[in-house]
């Protein structure tokens, strides 16, 4: 398990063996600015998206992945209905490089996200069209007790 704002990822076996690619941590966010300093700065980051009413539609949705290893790399992002039926958002793929003994940052921007109804919805990272991270992007209503999964390594 990786660490996450959601409370857990799950690193998909072998990923890490075939290539030298880690994936430190995944955040979802309303809105991302690349600052003057080359820092990034993050705004609305969301563990839940609660909504008065469905379905909801998030006008900006952001993903962040950080990456440490060495080599070239495609990454797609895309978000799942709960039952893994249906795709909600889909990235095209993107190029990244991270260089040796340093760390890339890959910020995937998704407009007008719409989710039908409350659930655990699955946010998968792939890596050169391979499954390579996935982890739940809770939406929740407010009306019942949410299912938060909990993470010991963000408190």
């Amino acid at each position: 398990m990786q660490p996450c704002l959601f409370g857990y990822s799950v690193m998909m076996p072998d990923q890490s063996t075939d290539i030298n690619l880690k994936l430190h941590y995944t955040i979802v966010c309303e809105d991302i600015r690349l600052e003057v300093n080359h820092k990034l700065s993050l705004m609305g980051i969301l563990y839940v998206i609660h909504a008065p009413q469905f379905p909801v539609t998030m006008l900006k949705l952001v993903v962040l992945n950080h990456w440490s290893g060495d080599g070239k790399f495609l990454s797609e992002v895309r978000i799942l209905s709960p039952d893994r039926s249906q795709p909600i958002a889909v990235s095209p793929p993107s190029p990244f490089d991270v260089p040796e003994n340093g760390f890339a940052d890959n910020v995937t921007i998704f407009a007008n996200v719409a989710f039908p109804a409350p659930g655990n919805y699955v946010l998968q990272t792939l890596v050169n069209s391979t499954l390579f991270a996935e982890q739940a992007l809770t939406v929740s209503d407010g009306s019942g007790p949410e299912q938060v999964f909990s993470s010991e390594a963000i408190q």
